[in-house]
Formats: C-alpha cells, sequence, structure tokens
C-alpha cells in the first residue's frame, strides 16, 4: 500500500486488467473529453475493476491513486489508523461537485454505522495532485474554494474500520441511493481495507467479481 510521490504506483506483481494501462492523467483526460455523453453515476466506483467503470477507463489506475500513501495519510489524520476505502467518484468539474455538496447529498448514501468517514479531494487535472482531506459531518461547498471550479475532481469516500459497512438493501442510505442515484448499488460494492485492521466486522468478500446479468439466474 505504498505509493511514489508521483502517484503512480508499481502493480505489485499484478498483471493489468486492460492492455495499455493508462496513467490517471491519461484516464482523466479522456473522460473528460467524452464528459456531455456520460452520466455522473457511471463515474462513481470508479476505482473497482468489477464495476461498470471498466466500460470506460482502466479502473486500476484509479484503485492505485486510492491507496496511494499520500490519500491514506490524509484519511489517517482525520479518522485515525483503521481505514475502509468503499467508493471513489471522478467529478469532471469541480463545480458539479460543489452542486452535489450544496444540495446536502453528500453522507446520505453512506451506508456506515456508526456513521463516520471522510472525503479525500484530489484535483486531478494536475501530474501531482495534493489530496485534501475533510470529514464528512463537515464538509460543504466551502471545502472547494481552493479548487477551479472547471477542473476535474476525484473524491474518495473513506469510512474508519471501527464503523461497519450495512449492505442490507433496505437500509435507508442504500434505498435513498437508488431512488435518486438510478444507476448506483452500494450494496454489492467491493471493500478495501486500505490501513490499520478491521475492527467493524466488515464483509470483505462481496464484490470482488463480475457481476451476473439479471437473465442468468
Amino acid at each position: 500500500m505504498t505509493a511514489t510521490p508521483s502517484f503512480q504506483p508499481d502493480l505489485a506483481g499484478r498483471d493489468p486488467l486492460m492492455p495499455g494501462r493508462l496513467s490517471v492523467l491519461g484516464a482523466v483526460a479522456a473522460i473528460v473529453a467524452g464528459k456531455g455523453t456520460i452520466r455522473q453515476e457511471r463515474l462513481s466506483g470508479i476505482h473497482n475493476p468489477w464495476g461498470h467503470g471498466i466500460g470506460l477507463t482502466d479502473p486500476w489506475c484509479f484503485l492505485e491513486l486510492c491507496e496511494s500513501q499520500p490519500v491514506i495519510d490524509a484519511a489517517r489524520a482525520i479518522l485515525g489508523p483503521d481505514l475502509i476505502l468503499w467508493d471513489s467518484e471522478l467529478f469532471v468539474e469541480a463545480g458539479r461537485y460543489a452542486a452535489f455538496l450544496q444540495d446536502g447529498r453528500e453522507g446520505r448514501y453512506w451506508p456506515v454505522s456508526p456513521l463516520s468517514g471522510a472525503v479525500v479531494l484530489l484535483p486531478v487535472g494536475s501530474a501531482r495532485p495534493h489530496p485534501k482531506a475533510v470529514g464528512i459531518h463537515a464538509v460543504g461547498p466551502e471545502a472547494l474554494d481552493e479548487f477551479k471550479p472547471s477542473e476535474p475532481l476525484f473524491v474518495v469516500r473513506i469510512m474508519p474500520a471501527t464503523s461497519r459497512f450495512d449492505r442490507d438493501p433496505q437500509h435507508p442510505a442504500h434505498s435513498l441511493c437508488m431512488e435518486e442515484q438510478v444507476l448506483i448499488n452500494y450494496a454489492n460494492r467491493p471493500l478495501w481495507l486500505i490501513s490499520g485492521s478491521d475492527k467493524g466486522d466488515n464483509d470483505f468478500v462481496t464484490g470482488f467479481a463480475p457481476a451476473a446479468p439479471v437473465w442468468a439466474g
């Protein structure tokens, strides 16, 4: 879980899922170029190699960014040593995330008990983005004052491993998310323990496989 300062950590022996592995800069540039045709929900969980992001980009480069030491250190400063990565989302313009925050939507889709966590913000239009972590109970549009509204922003959602990620689809956060973001189902997303140890009895098995087509059953 270490990373080089350039945010391009080694694959540690893994074979890339896609040929010709992309850099974060290259992946973001390609998505921004086609932003008019991509629904925002499809950019949720973009780090997940088993998610729908695989149809858009190389998720491994985003996963490596989520697991990079600068991101972990920023989250540790707020949440302590035990951390779980449960979501990330690319906003092709920081202004779109500002509107998301203005509507009070950050945190209300988090199926985490007790509710705690942080978002780590990275301006991924630059080669060496500096991470900024903000607790979810404190995050608001003012957190984006230092970012240009037109620049792409990567939002990493991290929970403390002392909390539990609830996979019950009837959990109010899941129900609300499925009503307001119809392409997103957090209940079956994979979790990554990126620092410390799990103290919340979390399920780290679900989600690490391609979703079966609805007709397969």
